[in-house]
């Protein structure tokens, strides 16, 4: 609900003479509302947000344009977007109907124009984001962008969502080989590189298992951990007719990534945690 005040202002000969002040309230029948799909992110990830505008009165609003900042934080002298919209996502819908592709500007911020929302009707909004460089990776980041409605009648109806930066170990693993070509009865290195680029370490309480079947299956094998010798049965399990390898649930610990932003571009850097886990056997 928004109030208004209007006064007249009576000239004649003798002078001029203000009228009382009259007031009046506009009953407000646009709202919205902001929601996104998932409650977190993480670096690189899509967000889908959909921004329902509904209309209670009467009389069909026209011509209306959204804008969503899509994030935008200060940082020193810049402000910095830690969003960018993904190419052909924006789609509009009213009253549940898929309506032609709007008129739409992504950047510096996301703007939709030319939407109409029928007397008692509703438009909704659908669009994807991507996270990017200036997302706040680190725990406890977060993005909060705002939604606004723009009318020629009154003052703009606006809608924010919260998503936080997933708190979780994010792991990745990569396999090698080395030498590439070997001969028979020769040794080979498998190296196993695990990393985490989240702000969380995967302690042994996460449980961590890697299993492998080696073909052929390796003789005489051993398995170092970061520069220690493991003991087979207590770190490492090892079947020597099949060839498969399992680590000890937990035996494995990958630490957090570490964060640090740019103090001249304010862009996010990632350092991840990371072990390495070798086992060497002979065909």
């Amino acid at each position: 609900m928004a109030t208004f005040y209007n006064q007249a202002t009576l000239s004649y000969t003798g002078g001029t003479v203000n009228s009382n002040i009259a007031a009046g309230e506009i009953l407000e029948a646009l709202t919205a509302s902001k929601t996104a799909v998932v409650d977190t992110y993480t670096p690189g990830s899509d967000i889908t947000y959909a921004v329902s505008i509904v209309n209670a009165g009467d009389t069909p609003f026209t011509n209306l344009t959204l804008t969503d900042d899509l994030g935008a934080y200060t940082f020193g002298t810049q402000t910095l977007i830690p969003l960018d919209v993904v190419d052909g996502s924006v789609k509009v819908f009213v009253n549940g109907v898929l309506q032609a592709a709007p008129t739409v500007v992504t950047q510096p911020q996301l703007t939709v124009s030319g939407l109409t929302v029928p007397a008692n009707g509703e438009a909704t909004v659908l669009y994807t984001a991507r996270t990017n460089e200036f997302a706040p990776p680190e725990t406890g980041g977060s993005i909060q962008n705002t939604a606004a409605v723009s009318t020629a009648k009154t003052a703009d109806v606006t809608a924010t969502e919260t998503v936080t930066v997933q708190s979780a170990p994010i792991l990745q693993i990569n396999k090698s080989v080395c030498p590439n070509v070997v001969t028979e009865n020769g040794q080979i290195t498998y190296t196993f590189a695990i990393s985490n680029t989240g702000g969380v370490a995967a302690d042994a309480a996460a449980q961590i298992v890697l299993n492998d079947t080696f073909d052929p299956i390796l003789n005489d094998v051993a398995a170092v951990y970061n520069g220690t010798v493991w003991t087979e049965g207590t770190e490492y399990t090892y079947d020597l007719m099949t060839g498969a390898f399992a680590t000890v649930p937990g035996a494995i610990t990958v630490p957090a990534a570490t964060f640090t932003q740019d103090p001249d571009t304010g862009a996010w850097q990632t350092e991840p945690g990371s072990v390495l886990l070798t086992v060497t056997g002979t065909l």
